[in-house]
């Protein structure tokens, strides 16, 4: 393609966009804040989109019984498990299992949470969007007795 015609990696004004290569490990992991979740939780942010995009995604890993405290997605929420076995629930319904390889997704809105089994490790890559700069709504943490269902 000419430099001069537009077309895909330009933007409107004539300038190229540039593509990224986020590189492994260029981006610091994090401790799971204690607001946030309950147990050891690592974080390895994987992407955060750039206007006009809203898109995030991160590898989330819990250690054995960890879970995330109660949260809604104003977009909603895709969960693609990478690593073993862990659960998630939806307010009103049943704790289900989750193995690798699956695929978990929420709607817009809908109260949730999700973590390790009590005595695995599960990791998963979690894929949402922001509205209004926001990706999440937290709540109040998951109770042992919500988490053994």
């Amino acid at each position: 393609m000419r430099p001069d015609v537009q077309g895909p990696g330009w933007a409107r004004c004539g300038k190229r966009k540039e593509r990224k290569i986020i590189r492994s490990g260029s981006t610091p992991s994090a401790k799971g804040p204690g607001d946030w979740f309950t147990g050891t939780v690592r974080i390895d942010p994987l992407v955060a989109a750039e206007e006009p995009g809203r898109a995030s995604a991160g590898h989330v890993t819990f250690e054995p019984g960890a879970r995330t405290a109660w949260h809604t997605n104003p977009t909603g929420q895709m969960l693609i498990v990478t690593f073993s076995r862990g659960r998630v629930q939806r307010e009103g319904g049943p704790v289900e299992e989750i193995s690798q390889g699956d695929c978990v997704w929420f709607p817009a809105g809908e109260k949730h949470w999700h973590g390790a089994s009590p005595d695995t490790v599960m990791s998963h890559i979690a894929i949402q969007e922001s509205i209004n700069g926001s990706p999440v709504t937290w709540m109040e943490h998951v109770s042992d007795e919500d988490y053994n269902g």
